[in-house]
């Protein structure tokens, strides 16, 4: 068996979860963290939350962004 070149073998896509969220998800799941953190007085996992939102925030205008640059 010979190996193959690494040009050859093909390129496995990423298929994790975060690689599928969309800035959307990535709000809502920042809402529920935040949310979450709030009801159980964690100051950490409501700063969480809230950081996930701005991530999301950010991943929506960058999604709007490339929708506008393919037209």
């Amino acid at each position: 068996m010979q190996n193959e070149p690494e040009e050859d073998l093909p390129k496995q896509e990423d298929h994790t979860i975060s690689s599928r969220i969309t800035g959307l998800g990535q709000k809502i799941i920042g809402e529920v963290e935040a949310l979450a953190g709030v009801v159980n007085a964690d100051p950490l996992a409501q700063e969480e939350g809230e950081f996930n939102v701005e991530v999301g925030t950010v991943l929506e205008e960058l999604e709007d962004d490339a929708v506008e640059d393919e037209s």
